[in-house]
């Protein structure tokens, strides 16, 4: 595990207790604020409105200590001003609430374009000057805060991983439900407000995850806020919900379950008395549904949960007009509604009288700090939802109450002599681990896990449901932790959530639909890849996925359901966070599960199978295979004594490919003896990039002791063939590789028609064997010749009999010896 010398310590954080008690006296002062708290709530809202405005205009003259200038002014305009007035007045009135309650809550931007706010709640806080020491509350502190946003050098315009508070890149709308779903299961003392843009409400994912509150039981999970803020418009028009009629938006979400609170207009302080006495009424509608929850009133079916509705103008208190067209309200106010400020007279006077129009004297002192009026909106210490524990997840990581693997071992008296359904072996681990980590464990599968062969966990879990529950459903309650929806966004996004926020998971899907929610998979690792350079993010449970269900054992589905592309996708990510196996049985499933379970910070892709296959390794010589990340099987080749080196060398990466090099290697082995014959396997898809250019590659004197130095390579590979090409590129001789693999050749037919289909079967490795050898042992040509024949009568035999030959069918290793594990070979 790559790990961060300065990083905090896994599991130690400031200390947390739960919320107190709301009294109806709370309850109250919340639903009426005071003059005096109504002034702090306007200034500090005023203040994040100034902070967001100077970090996307100024580089100097932070405080208009003097008549603004265009040298004043950044050379480049970036930013996004629409959406952020509306989020930093959500964000202060939900200070105000933990404030008074004591609530733990951490603060989801949807539209995360609305960055600067976020941001600048974080200075407010004083969290951004604890966290970045040099960003100082005070006047050359905040320059340089201007000077960073959206600058080289500086931080990104999105609420990102840089964003004290955040655990939700928001540059990829759609996805901020599903996160702040999967951080409050098993996480009954968190609230998850969670703003969701009217742009962002669009997207499928979004639309898919207001189910969220069917899984949730209020007796043992935290809840989630949402607030939908209709501001009426996105980058370039109009957004289709604030244009409907508002009964017809009640509707749809009371259909969708939801206690539909709504907040509507632009006056001061009107407002502000309004959102917080629906702010009160929502937050009091959780507490209750919790309370009778947690005091044994369990539901018997989904509580209302309450979401709040909030209209407002996109750029509100932004300027009005500009040159006569309308900005406020529009989406001209998307992103920087005056440009040109350097060159034009006119729009640098309204740029200045529109940040004076905050009254910055009254929000910073002398010195250029916070006045006291802007924090004393503030909450103290780990309950600023910038600083709150939840949102930098490492920081509460408990390592996994573990069980030993060998007791999930499968014995494997020879090698491909004996098949299981490998995967089942990690639903018996996880089964454990659900029984050994009752509140940090889940598994998330999108109605496939029994499919998918992992249904053991279901001996200790139903099915999570809050919905109603007939006597014909099995396994299926509001008791259960298995995460089953259809819908892959919702289960990545949720594993997402819950690793995020300190706990460990499993996404486990078909290998074809993973594609589906891809995105987030490159996203997740690119905020892993940016946490990487952060100190202070604490790392956190690794993103594990299952794509089992594969591309070559998908025959019966067909040509939709076959496709090996997430491989590439994750393939592509930085050698600091990405790691692909492909383990080809079950007792390397389970060396590869135990590893990725006690990982951190990394996204792991596994890629095993469902159905029967053949079983090659011990659990000890699989341990082994590991740790190497590839080996030489040599029970499987036929390594000539009177030869140096091997006359071709067959590997693999996958678990049907292996068995067909297993294959084609003992077909050499019995029909063409003098032929020297190396098998490799490779597990950790990882090992065979340079070291320079993934931290699991293997050295250059490890590589050649696998592939020799010279010797031609034919490399059968579970995904695309380039797959192997582009790890191996600078390796001595590269084009000496020969890759077979998926080709995008797929139908409704049999196992072994897959592998012929894409010319990834034992005869076509046994014809690029023969053609790429140094050598041609007499033989060779009659041997090829049988290969085509063995091919001919494969497509004549499945059309005759609807299933494979019996040769291939029931095919088991013949005579592999007495070893079975790979040589010992020092890397």
């Amino acid at each position: 595990m790559t790990t961060h010398p300065t990083q905090p310590s896994p599991g130690v954080c400031p200390e947390l207790t739960p919320a107190a008690p709301l009294t109806e006296e709370v309850r109250d002062r919340l639903a009426h604020p005071d003059e005096a708290e109504l002034a702090a709530l306007d200034a500090w809202w005023r203040a994040d409105n100034y902070l967001t405005v100077g970090q996307i205009y100024l580089q100097a003259n932070p405080l208009l200590r003097e008549p603004l200038s265009p040298e004043h002014i950044k050379p480049r305009l970036l930013g996004h001003w629409g959406t952020s007035p509306g989020l930093a007045f959500v964000y202060a009135h939900a200070s105000r609430l933990v404030r008074h309650t004591g609530q733990q809550l951490i603060y989801l931007a949807g539209p995360g374009h609305g960055g600067p706010a976020l941001v600048g709640a974080a200075y407010l806080e004083g969290e951004y000057t604890e966290t970045f020491p040099e960003i100082t509350q005070d006047v050359d502190g905040l320059r340089r805060f201007f000077r960073q946003f959206s600058a080289p050098g500086g931080i990104p315009s999105h609420a990102s991983v840089t964003t004290p508070g955040s655990i939700h890149e928001g540059g990829e709308l759609g996805y901020a439900l599903i996160h702040a779903f999967g951080a409050v299961m098993d996480n009954p003392d968190l609230v998850a407000l969670t703003v969701v843009g009217d742009g962002e409400a669009e997207t499928g994912p979004l639309e898919g995850s207001w189910k969220g509150i069917s899984f949730l039981n209020p007796a043992r999970d935290g809840a989630v806020l949402p607030v939908l803020h209709l501001n009426g418009a996105k980058i370039a028009g109009p957004t289709v919900l604030a244009r409907k009629d508002p009964e017809e938006v009640r509707q749809l979400f009371r259909g969708h379950g939801y206690e539909v609170l709504e907040v509507e207009g632009d006056d001061l302080p009107g407002m502000h008395q309004r959102f917080a006495e629906t702010l009160a009424t929502a937050y009091g509608l959780i507490r209750d549904i919790q309370d009778r929850a947690r005091a044994g009133e369990a539901p018997t079916t989904r509580p209302r949960w309450p979401m709040i509705v909030l209209r407002s103008p996109k750029g509100w208190t932004g300027p009005h007009e500009v040159d006569g067209t309308l900005i406020e309200g529009t989406w001209r106010a998307h992103q920087v509604p005056l440009s040109g400020v350097k060159d034009d007279p006119d729009h640098l006077r309204l740029l200045e009288e529109w940040l004076r129009s905050y009254r910055p004297e009254e929000l910073f002192d002398e010195a250029g700090a916070p006045t006291e009026l802007v924090t004393r909106n503030n909450p103290a210490g780990p309950l600023r939802m910038s600083a709150s524990p939840h949102a930098n997840g490492g920081l509460l990581t408990q390592d996994l109450d573990l069980p030993d693997v060998r007791d999930f071992e499968i014995d494997v008296p020879a090698p491909a002599v004996v098949r299981h359904e490998s995967t089942r072996v990690l639903g018996e681990l996880m089964k454990a681990l659900y029984e050994r980590n009752p509140r940090t464990f889940r598994l998330f599968c999108p109605d496939e896990t029994n499919s998918n062969r992992i249904g053991a966990v279901f001996d200790v879990s139903d099915r999570m449901t809050m919905e109603r529950v007939t006597e014909d459903d099995v396994k299926l309650s509001a008791d259960g932790r298995v995460m089953e929806v259809l819908s892959e966004h919702n289960c990545h996004g949720w594993l997402e959530g819950y690793t995020l926020t300190g706990r460990h998971g499993l996404f486990a899907t078909y290998e074809a639909f993973a594609m589906v929610s891809a995105s987030q998979t490159i996203q997740h690792c690119k905020w892993l890849e940016e946490a990487h350079h952060l100190d202070w993010r604490a790392d956190i449970p690794s993103l594990n996925i299952l794509l089992s269900s594969t591309a070559w054992r998908n025959d019966h589905n067909g040509f939709s359901h076959q496709g090996p592309g997430l491989i590439q996708n994750v393939l592509q990510m930085r050698g600091d966070v990405a790691r692909i196996y492909l383990p080809a049985d079950a007792n390397t499933l389970l060396a590869v599960s135990d590893h990725c379970f006690r990982s951190r910070s990394h996204v792991n892709l596994i890629v095993q199978d469902k159905q029967p296959q053949l079983q090659y390794l011990t659990l000890d010589e699989a341990r082994e295979h590991c740790e190497r990340g590839a080996s030489i099987w040599d029970w499987a080749g036929n390594e000539l004594d009177s030869r140096e080196e091997p006359d071709v060398v067959l590997a693999c990466a996958g678990d049907v490919v292996t068995m067909e090099t297993v294959a084609a290697a003992q077909i050499l082995r019995e029909r063409l003896p003098e032929l020297s014959v190396r098998v490799v396997n490779v597990v950790n898809l990882m090992t065979l990039a340079r070291r320079k250019d993934h931290p699991n590659g293997m050295s250059d004197m490890f590589f050649e002791e696998l592939f020799t130095t010279w010797q031609d390579v034919v490399f059968s590979f579970h995904g695309y063939p380039g797959a192997i090409h582009q790890l191996v590129h600078g390796r001595n001789d590269a084009d000496r590789f020969h890759v077979r693999g998926f080709i995008e050749q797929g139908t409704t037919t049999t196992p072994f028609d897959m592998v012929v289909r894409n010319q990834a079967s034992r005869y076509h490795l046994v014809m690029d064997a023969l053609n790429n050898s140094q050598r041609h042992p007499r033989g060779s040509a009659e041997l090829k010749a049988w290969c085509e024949a063995q091919l001919d009568r494969h497509e004549e035999y499945i059309r005759e009999h609807l299933q494979d030959m019996p040769e291939v069918r029931d095919w088991v290793a013949q005579d592999p010896g007495s070893e079975v594990s790979g040589r010992p070979v020092e890397a």
